[in-house]
């Protein structure tokens, strides 16, 4: 495997530590304590299948780094932070950033996380969705419908664009678990059905359109 990672963390001993784990997996990784370091970087590389960025680095932060990047190039970006709120998700999302995961988190987690986005990258599967009445622009990470955007949390947001990639398919609770939770949850698979509960209510009568299939899991039902 050449696949290169760009990995920009100020902490040493973080930024060390996941790239033993990413080069025991077979990819080459380029460091960059701060921001600034990232850009340089990624500059002097044009290579890179992913970039991972710290959110609080000294002189720019990783904010600023994947606006930077992402005016220039569409590589995956997934964002490390400490940071658990919300809002500071959404804000990634809103920079470009393909994938958000806070600290602490397993480095065998983290390493799964990026073989997942590189296999949907490679699928080339971060589009935008047009269905007519729904909408989803990914790198918005915004949910249109009737012309209004959804209200949705990002977990809520990946699993309404997972349910509509798959439309008119069933799909059960293990897949979307492995999908949309990237394969990190561990617990009983009622979080899917409390999520769908969630997003049926935020999405009103058209909510009716994910369909229960008994024993099974769920399915968007679409008619052109």
């Amino acid at each position: 495997m050449n696949d290169k990672i760009l990995i920009a963390e100020d902490e040493e001993n973080i930024r060390k530590l996941v790239t033993n784990y990413l080069v025991n997996e077979g990819f080459k990784v380029v460091q960059a304590a701060d921001g600034r370091e990232a850009i340089e970087k990624y500059e002097n590389n044009d290579d890179f299948v992913l970039i991972m960025l710290d959110v609080m680095m000294p002189g720019l932060d990783g904010y600023e780094v994947c606006k930077y990047i992402r005016r220039r190039s569409e590589t995956p970006i997934l964002m490390l932070t400490a940071a658990t709120a919300e809002n500071d998700e959404l804000t990634g999302f809103k920079c470009g950033a393909d994938e958000y995961i806070s600290k602490p988190f397993s480095p065998t987690i983290l390493v799964t996380r990026v073989k997942n986005i590189l296999r949907r990258s490679a699928a080339n599967s971060h589009q935008n969705i047009d269905l007519g009445y729904i909408k989803i622009l990914y790198r918005e990470h915004a949910a249109i419908l009737e012309g209004k955007k959804l209200p949705l949390t990002p977990k809520e947001f990946d699993l309404l664009y997972y349910l509509l990639q798959n439309k008119n398919i069933v799909v059960s609770r293990d897949q979307i678990l492995n999908s949309v939770w990237d394969m990190d949850y561990c617990g009983e698979d009622r979080t899917v059905d409390t999520h769908i509960k969630c997003l049926r209510a935020k999405m009103g009568s058209y909510g009716d359109n994910i369909v229960t299939v008994r024993k099974v899991g769920y399915k968007f039902e679409y008619q052109a």
